[in-house]
């Protein structure tokens, strides 16, 4: 069998489908062109390719292990995701196989080639999971004939063209191979065909591909317990497909949940007492003849206002679920192409298992994890999984041990679930499926309730403060009563009957408890929700779609946002952002926002001496591109893109839009092609007359295509490195300005253009741009005269690629969003520190962090591998500074997020991957990419950006303070209402010898809960406004009331207290009102003076509402009220039902009408509260903050956690320093509580007791030896090791080397310099 075996380049496991070729011209080419890479011989009728003789598994186990991990030998082993926990394997009965679930799923996570060489490679691993490499799962693993047509799969049919190979044999269907029909099928005569040969090399040299003994890895005879296991066997012990579906909460779940919060609780309390004290007031006891039985309304309008609070929390939060649901039910029903008993079919992606054998092709995502068979060219972008944004090349287990660790860079034969196929046709194994997947396991590790916010521990501490307090000041009310009543009860005075006597008990019972009602905040949980509803309302239109209600008003005081790079700050797509065309015209994209993007006006940075050097260059912008171009030179350009090209267009699965798919550089290239407006890349590349195609190989770093021309002759496009092709430039098409009418001249190419080139490409360099060059050369006659070659289409490179004619070089990039840069300058407007976390090679991460104005003064740019080794001082010391982090794991992420939390940040992550599944749980606030996101970050987030735009989250900051004031605005308005109403409850029922308060029940209940739910629905829709970036976030420990919200809560509540006892006691008086003899019109005074307090109170709330819009100390409290048309409504039904209550309500309310001057007196005195409010503002904040700070109103600012500063020089000596002191507490109460011990402890050394200077110097080299090796060093401010002058932010090398970078304008006294200086020059 030695040498039999068809290499992994060959696809050997079907006909492939035809496709349209230039012409008659013998090489293949079509829009999915395949890259052949050096290992594959191209020529006319067939593939070859190098046999490769099979690895023993000895020699695999002797093999060095340098080619472990992804053979990527200097970057270390990213931290695992959720860790694998291999223990999950223990209670599984893993029978027939060999292997069990975890341990399959260990593979993956991380890459571990050591782990599969272990398992005895491709072919341990085939045998293992009874499988076949080419013919996947046996007819006795199915359990029955495999009748295709059941699985929705392609009938197996091949072309028949009477060459062995191809016949009517079960093989891959025509058309199966690609998902879609690009083009449509031209006759086969005219195609040439993809045969696999045999081992000599001939067409035909051995049986059908169905039928071929294939080397799969396992033994032929395919016997053994294995490959019998049958698909329920496989999901028994490798587990199914699917994620167990998370049960969403019903409606009654959700308004169960609602009512646990504590303020609800404690209102549902306050609801049944009233309630069971209003039924008793009004049914068991006598009423004077007149007054209706209105006493258990109280309690019903409060389980009506718990009704409302919980209706609207959770048919918000429902009908969010119910949203985030739509906009996550993606194409569920997806199909799979898998090979099974040899036939190619379509399955559904529930029915794959371990052991089968998947098919990729370019755009689909990977399903499950597997380990690559074979296939060509293979790309797969992995940075939604892992955050790598390089495109990693897939190739099998076989040819990744005998590749060299240079050239293995970016290749590995992994398969991740959730990656994206770029390029190219292949096979692998499944090795893990559903929830053991490394997709699946993020999943299931994102499953979690969401926690607390904020404000809403900050309410459930205020709810649970009223609480105590209103009990305390019903229990000092009762116990007030008590004592007269006692009195009372001694002193026969009143004389009562026993019965009376009972009433008056429970009267004072009644009494007490109506304080503490009155005293919770009905409208708290209302105004709560309220302003969430009506925010994320509003956010939505915004492009925000909030899934968890909390996460919008915690993002008002945001500290910290860790974002992404890719597709977060830049739009994931490569776009040719600048480039040079000729050498003198210079281009680039949105030349106004990009002025340093264009070396013409020899920038800062590239010395002059005397006169301009590169005096002919110019810049323009890419839209002028056409205008300065002309039309020649416009089409050789186009013509050296679309021909020189294997991507295509097709449509995005999700969007529907018409998208480039390829590799990254192509796309860009052809994107560009495609805004200039010029000839459409298919009809330009099939009107082409191909004669040879050059694949890219990474050896020469380009690509080429030979084209026939109308005249006869000949010419090649080549595409590649810049540094390279350039070099065997020996002309340059000639561009400038006003030159767009003439034809392409071409001009020699001396010192000076040479160096203008050399220039131009490290300029684009140096901004982490991709530089690829455009070059052209022709030919008179094919093959070129002198040239050795077998056939016209086999023309060695080498003898190509000279005396070529550059036309342009082009720097691609991922380039910014729009919008970011301004939105990462609000956040540190608004007080927000953005951290950018990467994948991405620092360099890369460097550049885009400048130019979104990340990286500022101060900030430290790190990679992942030196941030997980710090220990936790270190940690502390270097996260508040942390700008960049390149190069980091999911681990890493969450490290930063958890490190930030733990420092009393609130924080905010963004991320659109797989891999930022865990940070975006651990972070106060996860906000996913709409469009972009994969569905386990949008599982895992809090917030979706439906725009996947950064600048979205400012939205999002500026609607979280809206609500968050709107909260505080209620508080403000609630709280000084509530006060007033306890105090004038308190005293006037002391005062009252029938136990009666001045408001009767039903006034309270207008005041407290009508007034209260309106207020909150008043103050709780001020939309938000771009002011209130202007003011630093709130720490997570920042008091919930401000000393302006208690100035305010004060004032007023004072002021309304005075005037409502006052006019109680003295109104009369004040009214002129004189006592009378006679009952009814002394009943009507009374009623008057009452309906007037009750009148005056309840113009002071409305008049209070307008005061209470404003938080801080400007005077202007009408700001804004024209665009809120709520508050303006419910003002005027407040007033307008008030009047209506006055005027009609007699009874029920217990008032009478009242004439011009009550009114007039009920309107001034409610007006006050605004002037009142003003003045209240004008009073510095300063003293009154000292004296809240004093009586404990408000925390002390100033008391922080303090560091021992001896601890900082050897960690080893304060180890044992803490042990020691540990020791001398435990040992022996009795010794500790002795007084002589505790003064000898403290007691100063007395001077003669001083250690002498001798016996310390005789322990210095000891602590010195352990302090080097608990890794201390002493740092020299100068010598000859240190160019740079010991200044880390000015060495270049820092980034690679020291993997740690200071901001260059960082000043040198900065704590951050004198402690991580060092680090990053000695390194």
């Amino acid at each position: 069998m030695e040498g039999t075996e068809p290499d992994s380049h060959s696809i050997g496991l079907m006909p492939l489908t035809p496709q349209h070729t230039g012409g008659d011209a013998s090489t293949i080419v079509s829009p999915t062109q395949t890259h052949f890479d050096g290992a594959s011989d191209v020529d006319g009728t067939t593939v070859r390719s190098r046999s490769l003789s099979r690895h023993k598994l000895d020699d695999d186990a002797t093999r060095s292990g340098d080619h472990g991990r992804d053979g990527n030998a200097d970057d270390e082993p990213e931290e695992p995701r959720p860790v694998l926990d291999l223990s999950q394997d223990e209670g599984i009965d893993a029978r027939p196989f060999p292997f069990k679930p975890y341990q399959l799923a260990s593979l993956v996570d991380p890459k571990n080639m050591d782990m599969l060489r272990e398992m005895g490679g491709e072919r341990g691993l085939l045998r293992g999971l009874g499988t076949n490499k080419k013919r996947g799962l046996s007819k006795k693993a199915l359990g029955k004939a495999v009748d295709a047509s059941h699985h929705a799969s392609f009938s197996p049919q091949a072309d028949s063209d009477g060459r062995p190979g191809t016949g009517n044999e079960p093989g891959a269907g025509s058309g199966a191979s690609q998902r879609h029909d690009r083009q449509p099928e031209t006759n086969s005569g005219d195609v040439p065909k993809l045969v696999v040969t045999g081992p000599g090399g001939e067409e035909g040299g051995g049986p059908p591909i169905s039928e071929a003994s294939s080397d799969n890895g396992a033994d032929d005879d395919e016997d053994g317990p294995t490959f019998e296991a049958n698909l329920e066997v496989r999901r028994r012990v490798f587990g199914e497909n699917t994620l167990p579906t998370r049960k969403t909460k019903s409606l009654l779940q959700l308004m169960w949940l609602a009512l646990k919060d504590k303020v609800l609780v404690l209102l549902s309390i306050a609801a049944i007492v009233s309630l069971a004290l209003g039924f008793f007031q009004d049914f068991g006891t006598t009423r004077p003849a007149g007054e209706p039985p209105v006493d258990w309304v109280e309690g019903v309008a409060i389980i009506v206002a718990i009704a409302i609070v919980v209706m609207v929390g959770s048919i918000n939060d429902w009908q969010k679920e119910r949203q985030f649901q739509t906009l996550n039910e993606k194409k569920e029903e997806r199909g799979v192409k898998v090979i099974r008993d040899g036939v190619e079919m379509i399955i559904d992606i529930k029915e794959v298992v371990v052991g089968d054998v998947a098919l990729v092709e370019p755009g689909e995502i990977v399903p499950c994890d597997g380990i690559f068979l074979s296939g060509h060219n293979v790309k797969c972008d992995e940075s939604g999984a892992t955050g790598e944004s390089d495109a990693i090349k897939k190739l099998s287990y076989e040819e990744c041990l005998k590749g060299d660790s240079e050239h293995m860079k970016h290749t590995d034969c992994f398969l991740i679930s959730g990656s994206k196929v770029l390029e190219g046709y292949g096979s692998y194994v499944v090795i893990a499926v559903g929830t053991r997947s490394f997709n699946g396991r993020i999943m299931m590790a994102l499953r979690g309730d969401p926690e607390n916010t904020p404000l809403q521990i900050k309410l459930n501490n205020l709810a649970e403060l009223i609480a105590k307090l209103g009990s305390a000041a019903g229990l000092i009310l009762f116990t007030a009563l008590m004592i007269r009543f006692f009195v009372q009860l001694g002193t026969h005075n009143p004389d009562r009957t026993p019965s009376q006597w009972g009433i008056a008990f429970v009267q004072i019972l009644i009494i007490s408890v109506t304080l503490i009602v009155v005293a919770v905040p009905e409208g708290l949980p209302l105004a709560v929700t309220l302003a969430l509803a009506f925010a994320t309302k509003r956010m939505t239109k915004e492009n925000l779609l909030v899934r968890v209600l909390g996460s919008c008003e915690t993002m008002a005081n945001a500290s910290v946002i860790c974002t992404d790079k890719t597709g977060t700050l830049t739009q994931n797509a490569m776009t040719v952002v600048a480039g040079s065309v000729g050498i003198h015209c210079k281009f680039v994209q949105r030349l106004q926002e990009n002025m340093a993007r264009t070396n013409a006006n020899e920038e800062s940075g590239v010395k002059t001496e005397g006169a301009k050097k590169h005096a002919q260059d110019f810049s323009i912008d890419q839209e002028q591109i056409n205008e300065t171009l002309s039309p020649a030179l416009q089409d050789l350009f186009n013509k050296a893109i679309a021909i020189n090209s294997t991507a295509f267009e097709d449509a995005d699965p999700d969007t529907g839009k018409r998208v480039f798919v390829g590799s990254k550089t192509e796309t860009a290239l052809l994107k560009f092609a495609k805004e200039n407006g010029w000839a459409d890349y298919k009809q330009t590349r099939e009107s082409a007359d191909i004669v040879q195609m050059i694949p890219f190989s990474s050896e020469r770093k380009a690509m080429g295509v030979v084209v026939r021309l109308p005249g006869g002759r000949y010419r090649v496009y080549l595409k590649g490195a810049s540094e390279i092709l350039t070099k065997q430039c020996s002309r340059h098409v000639v561009v400038e300005r006003g030159s767009a009418d003439k034809d392409v001249a071409t001009r020699e190419l001396d010192e000076l253009a040479r160096d203008n080139i050399s220039r131009t490409i490290i300029f684009y360099a140096n901004q982490t741009l991709r530089t690829i060059a455009l070059c052209y050369r022709d030919f008179d006659s094919w093959p070129p005269p002198g040239v050795k070659c077998e056939s016209a289409d086999e023309v060695p490179y080498a003898d190509l690629a000279h005396d070529l004619t550059l036309i342009a070089i082009t720097g691609i990039e991922d380039p910014l969003r729009p919008g970011v840069r301004e939105a990462v300058a609000d956040c540190h407007k608004a007080g927000v520190t953005v951290k950018m976390c990467t994948g991405d090679n620092v360099l890369t991460a460097r550049s885009i962090a400048l130019q979104c104005g990340i990286y500022t003064a101060g900030g430290i740019i790190m990679e992942g591998p030196i941030f997980r080794q710090l220990d936790r001082q270190d940690l502390l010391s270097v996260v508040p500074r942390l700008q960049v982090l390149a190069r980091s794991s999911p681990e890493d992420k969450k490290l930063l997020v958890e490190t930030l939390r733990s420092l009393g940040e609130i924080v905010g992550v963004t991320g659109d991957g797989t891999n930022d599944g865990p940070a975006l749980k651990t972070a106060d606030v996860g906000f996913s990419m709409g469009i972009a996101g994969t569905e386990v970050a949008k599982e895992a987030s809090d917030i979706i950006l439906m725009d996947d735009n950064f600048a979205s989250i400012v939205k999002a900051i500026m609607w979280g303070r809206c609500v968050n004031d709107a909260v505080r605005k209620f508080l403000q308005f609630q709280i000084s209402t509530n006060v007033t109403a306890v105090i004038i409850t308190f005293v006037s029922a002391v005062a009252s010898v029938e136990e009666e308060s001045v408001l009767s029940a039903v006034q309270l209940l207008w005041i407290n809960i009508i007034m209260d739910t309106f207020a909150a629905l008043a103050l709780a829709t001020d939309p938000a406004t771009p002011q209130l970036l202007d003011r630093k976030p709130d720490k997570k420990t920042a008091p919930l009331f401000s000393v302006d919200m208690y100035k305010q809560i004060i004032g007023q509540s004072a002021y309304q207290t005075a005037i409502t006892l006052i006019f109680h006691f003295l109104g009369a008086q004040i009214l002129g009102f004189h006592h009378s003899a006679d009952s009814t019109t002394q009943k009507h005074n009374d009623a008057v003076v009452q309906t007037l307090v009750f009148n005056i109170f309840v113009f002071a709330q409305i008049f209070n509402s307008l005061n209470s819009r404003r938080l801080d100390n400007r005077l202007n409290i009408f700001e804004g009220i024209l665009k809120n048309y709520y508050f303006m409504g419910i003002t005027l039904i407040e007033i307008a039902v008030q009047i209506l209550i006055v005027f009609v309500g007699g009874a029920a309310f217990q008032v009478t009408r009242i004439g011009g001057r009550e009114w007039g007196i009920s309107l001034a005195l409610g007006f006050v509260s605004i002037p009142l409010g003003a003045l209240i503002r004008c009073i510095p904040n300063g003293p009154v903050e000292r004296f809240f700070i004093k009586i404990r109103l408000l925390p002390n600012p100033e008391v922080l956690p303090t560091t021992n500063p001896e601890a900082n020089w050897n960690s080893a000596i304060q180890l044992v320093r803490d042990n020691l002191s540990t020791f001398s507490h435990v040992r022996g109460g009795r010794m500790r509580a002795s007084s002589y011990v505790g003064k000898s402890r403290n007691a100063r050394l007395a001077p003669e007791a001083r250690v002498a200077l001798p016996s310390i110097m005789t322990m210095v080299p000891t602590l010195i030896a352990s302090s080097i090796g608990a890794g201390w060093a002493p740092s020299s401010p100068s010598g000859l090791s240190n160019p740079a002058q010991f200044d880390p932010s000015k060495s270049s090398a820092a980034l690679w080397e020291g993997k740690i970078q200071i901001h260059p304008d960082t000043k040198p006294d900065d704590p951050i310099m004198q402690r991580w200086g060092p680090v990053a020059r000695s390194s």
